[in-house]
């Protein structure tokens, strides 16, 4: 449907990290240009700091009445929105900045401006689960330690420079770890002892550069897929990623279960992430599920059951709706010449 320019306009805010913007002003024009373009009202504009990545800007526009928040940053500011939108009626749309954006990966949106826009003026809508640990939320995964000591390894001149393949270069740098001892308790069931390089638990499935590690994992289920991943040597790794570029069924050296509640318990303080974003490293990651606590913005299906591929042609309807509005600005302005 074309709910864009046939429904009542919406009223939204962009929460923007200008860390992460080449061109704030261009931003600024293109995306008011491209809602003015849908019948939307001028978006208000929230910068995050050091101190606030994101969330008391999404409650002052949630405060203000937006129907449609844009996080345009990387996994922090879209973490941050996350956790401030949860358990509301506003949407989150994402116009990911960031070099490895999680839930921009999982939408197969990469860092296409127009195509994030195109989502949101076409008010395609998705109600998912989001993941919650100690009052901050995410909407793709937890972790405890080989992920997040990955991130921790790989610099952001690296990812600027090269994108996501710069994590590989991180994780090259910790494969030779040694493993934690971890007790997972799921749900109400006796904890389960492992000697795990990670453990994820996560609310959709797919990693950086499309690869899914998760292939079953549903992100409006109800239920968190956890990942165990017990590799001790060079070849186990090896054959771990083999087995999930290939899509098998059965990955070597991972466990995979679900549950609505997981607490897992390192014998010593561990490196944790969510949604691609470093938190205080500590023993104990404890997650629960929120269900049905999230509208986000995705794009309106085409062929596919998969968002991914959904988005390349909402990358092409984005594309012809910012042309649309620069060739109507074009024409305005010969029409009305600007006089001195």
């Amino acid at each position: 449907m074309n709910a864009g320019r046939q429904a009542r306009p919406l009223r939204s805010a962009v929460v923007v990290n200008p860390v992460k913007v080449a061109d704030p002003a261009a931003l600024h024009r293109t995306v008011g240009d491209a809602l003015a373009a849908a019948g939307w009202p001028e978006p208000l504009w929230f910068e995050t700091t050091v101190d606030d990545p994101g969330r008391g800007q999404t409650e002052q526009a949630l405060a203000a009445g937006v129907d449609v928040v844009f996080a345009c940053g990387g996994d922090g500011t879209v973490m941050a929105c996350v956790s401030a939108l949860a358990g509301t009626e506003v949407a989150l749309a994402v116009l990911p900045q960031g070099t490895g954006n999680l839930l921009a990966a999982n939408l197969g949106l990469s860092n296409d401006l127009a195509a994030g826009l195109a989502v949101a003026v076409e008010r395609g809508r998705r109600l998912l689960d989001v993941g919650e640990v100690d009052g901050h939320h995410f909407a793709v995964m937890a972790g405890m330690g080989f992920d997040a000591q990955m991130l921790a390894a790989t610099s952001e001149t690296t990812k600027r420079r090269i994108g996501w393949p710069a994590y590989v270069v991180g994780a090259a740098r910790h494969l030779r770890d040694r493993p934690m001892k971890v007790w997972i308790a799921l749900d109400d069931q006796p904890p389960l002892r492992r000697r795990a390089r990670s453990v994820l638990v996560a609310n959709v499935g797919r990693l950086q550069g499309g690869i899914h590690l998760l292939t079953a994992a549903e992100p409006d289920d109800g239920y968190l897929d956890v990942a165990v991943l017990t590799p001790r040597r060079l070849r186990h790794w090896l054959s771990l990623g083999w087995a999930v570029v290939r899509r098998r069924e059965r990955v070597p050296r991972m466990e995979v279960f679900r549950a609505r509640r997981v607490e897992i318990t390192s014998n010593r303080a561990q490196p944790r992430e969510l949604d691609g974003d470093l938190i205080e490293p500590g023993r104990t990651l404890r997650v629960r599920i929120r269900r049905r606590a999230l509208w986000l913005c995705v794009p309106q299906p085409e062929r596919a059951p998969d968002l991914a591929d959904d988005a390349a042609a909402a990358a092409e309807r984005g594309e012809r709706l910012v042309e649309e509005d620069s060739r109507d600005l074009h024409l305005a302005r010969r029409r009305y010449p600007a006089t001195s």
